[in-house]
């Protein structure tokens, strides 16, 4: 049996049903492979609408990304949407724009709706280590302005402090509509929700192949699903299951830690309970979760191989924000995978008339696929609009393809963060 990685969000997780394997032939409108967040908000959606949905789940609900990561909303995409303009022309990115914020309403409902209890708190911030990023800062406030949402404003100065106990940056930028949460028991929620509605979900069943066809099947080790539209909805965790998605992407790691519970050191680190992130390419995020930890992660492992030492690459990272922590014992320690695009965009589109997908969120899914599983829901309902917007993004394979993408990629990210570095 394949369980959750060893990490603060299992150890603290809901209770779990026992969710039993598929065994023989099964039917259903849509089948569903993957239960993280895009794959349980695509079957929410749906059986909201009246469909009968099946989730395959290689693992544990919410056991890739959607459990692992750094548990904050933040709003739009990888690339911001002046960036999207400027590279595909305005009418791509109108669209796109017009649901950027739209993911993190998405989340809030669920777990109103839902009564989920995965520890919810409102305000998130973007930290600017350099004058330059400094600057960004005030161009991302006018940025989001321009596309309605308000409320963001800059903090400098001996301010900063009452927001984080740090002497690391030159500004920050405040929104209150940011916000943190327990990634996994969100996920766990999200999952009861569709069952709730009449979903099911098999886990410990990994789709070993889709079939095609006008009802095509997904196969798993021991029975099938016959449906009349199939979902992927597996991102990094994919496999060879459809290789043709894998030439476009590339699967990345990324590490976290978790502190021994601070108490009121922890709530000093944060006084208004914000989590946090700075604007480095290779960036650091950071929170304090319900019970006083403070959970640090960051920087990116192209190509997802293991990393035996998590708490060496990630405790001076933690030091070099707090340095008050030197004390502080780590009792967690765990890694997790995103999958990365060339354009840093989202990957979404059409493997046939009935086999969707959407992966590639580029280290900014949590808002993203809760968006985008409500977006898939509408298409197979027949409202393929803001769908289509986001499937007519193009995206170019790696340069090097699977054995030199990662030291392209690796090569570039040094230069971007030795940029940061010199401030440039």
């Amino acid at each position: 049996m394949i369980e959750h990685t060893r990490s603060y969000y299992a150890a603290s997780g809901l209770p779990q049903p026992l969710r039993p394997a598929l065994q023989g032939a099964a039917e259903a409108d849509v089948c569903i492979v993957g239960a993280g967040y895009t794959g349980l908000n695509a079957g929410i959606a749906l059986a909201r609408r009246g469909y009968k949905v099946a989730v395959l789940e290689a693992a544990r609900v919410g056991w890739g990304a959607s459990g692992r990561n750094g548990g904050q909303i933040v709003h739009s995409y990888s690339r911001d949407i002046d960036t999207i303009a400027a590279r595909y022309g305005r009418k791509v990115a109108q669209p796109l724009g017009d649901m950027a914020f739209e993911g993190a309403a998405i989340l809030r409902r669920n777990v109103h709706d839902f009564g989920i209890d995965c520890h919810l708190q409102d305000g998130g911030i973007f930290a600017a280590i350099t004058d330059k990023q400094a600057k960004q800062l005030q161009h991302h406030k006018l940025l989001w302005e321009s596309l309605g949402h308000p409320g963001l404003h800059i903090v400098t100065g001996g301010e900063m402090r009452k927001l984080v106990d740090t002497e690391r940056y030159q500004a920050l930028l405040v929104d209150p509509t940011g916000g943190h949460f327990h990634p996994l028991r969100l996920a766990q929620g999200e999952a009861a929700a569709l069952e709730s509605l009449g979903g099911v979900i098999h886990e410990q069943t990994r789709a070993t192949r889709i079939e095609r066809g006008a009802k095509p099947v997904v196969h798993t080790a021991q029975g099938s699903v016959r449906a009349r539209f199939v979902i992927v909805a597996c991102n990094a965790y994919i496999g060879d299951l459809e290789p043709a998605l894998q030439a476009r992407t590339m699967p990345c790691g990324t590490q976290v830690l978790a502190t021994e519970p601070l108490g009121e050191r922890g709530r000093a680190l944060l006084p208004q309970n914000h989590c946090v992130e700075d604007l480095n390419y290779l960036l650091d995020y950071y929170r304090v979760s319900a019970d006083g930890r403070l959970i640090y992660g960051g920087g990116v492992n192209y190509g997802a191989h293991e990393i035996g030492a998590i708490e060496k690459v990630i405790r001076p990272k933690m030091l070099k924000t707090f340095p008050q922590l030197a004390d502080v014992r780590i009792d967690y320690a765990w890694s997790g995978n995103f999958q990365l695009t060339l354009s840093r965009l989202p990957d979404v589109g059409r493997l046939s008339d009935t086999i969707w997908y959407s992966h590639g969120c580029s280290g900014h899914g949590v808002t993203f696929t809760h968006l985008i599983g409500n977006v898939l829901a509408e298409a197979i309902d027949g409202q393929a609009a803001r769908f289509d917007a986001f499937a007519r993004l193009p995206h170019l394979p790696f340069p090097g393809g699977r054995m030199f993408r990662v030291p392209f990629s690796a090569l570039g990210a040094w230069y971007y963060d030795l940029r940061d570095k010199l401030g440039f």
